[in-house]
């Protein structure tokens, strides 16, 4: 498998009031295609900063994001976007769902801002029900439960069958049942449909799910034994080995 996602010396700082705070402080790794990899940290330890900047949404100070060999500081705004639609899809902690739309149609308009017209009819059927919401199609999101809402927002990322899923937190909001769900749709995207998956998560139980796991602390990048929350007896811990 070839490098697909390439953090380079990622750098960023905030300015908050008077004082400089550090969210990334050289950031360097490589995804290869196909891989499924979580990130996981304490809150502060720049994950989600680390996030928007692999998509896109977010410029580094200093360094490079590669994806599939093109380098996003290289990209207009326009190009940029273009690139995040045909490759990138997003799972955000906050659904993001259109509160006016129903379910069915916050999967839809998805396939429409991508250019691709209607969805893959039987794709969105095997998600939606491989993700338990086929039946709420037609409800609008105030209608549905916060796990619904969530499963919809993943459908929606899945729909276009894009390259790179990027899942932020993607169980932060969800009870144990839910988050199963999700997780395991994530692992068959990947397993089944071949998508690399990135997955940034304070979660250690959720980071089990992935490949490879790797921990943030501060800005930087640590080994699990110098990140206190982490325990060694954890089963996801053996993907270090």
């Amino acid at each position: 498998m070839s490098a697909f996602i390439e953090a380079r010396e990622l750098r960023k700082t905030y300015r908050v009031g008077k004082v400089d705070v550090p969210a990334l402080r050289g950031i360097s790794f490589v995804v290869k295609r196909g891989e499924f990899v979580t990130v996981v940290g304490p809150s502060g330890s720049g994950k989600s900063t680390l996030f928007y900047m692999l998509g896109g949404l977010t410029r580094a100070d200093s360094g490079s994001v590669i994806i599939d060999g093109v380098d996003f500081a290289s990209l207009s705004d326009r190009e940029r976007t273009r690139l995040r639609r045909s490759k990138i899809g997003f799972v955000f902690q906050k659904f993001n769902l259109l509160p006016t739309l129903s379910a069915r149609a916050n999967i839809d308009i998805a396939a429409d801002i991508a250019g691709h017209g209607k969805p893959d009819a039987a794709l969105a059927k095997r998600i939606t029900e491989m993700l338990g919401v086929d039946r709420r199609l037609d409800h609008r999101p105030s209608e549905l439960s916060g796990g619904e809402q969530q499963r919809v927002a993943l459908a929606r990322a899945l729909i276009n069958r894009p390259a790179i899923v990027l899942a932020d937190e993607p169980t932060g909001n969800l009870d144990s049942k839910n988050s199963a769900i999700v997780l395991n749709m994530l692992h068959q995207s990947n397993k089944e449909l071949g998508q690399t998956v990135l997955m940034i998560t304070h979660n250690p139980e959720a980071a089990d799910y992935g490949d490879r796991i790797i921990h943030m602390r501060d800005g930087e990048i640590v080994s699990p034994e110098n990140d206190p929350q982490w325990s060694p007896h954890h089963p996801a811990q053996q993907l270090q080995s």
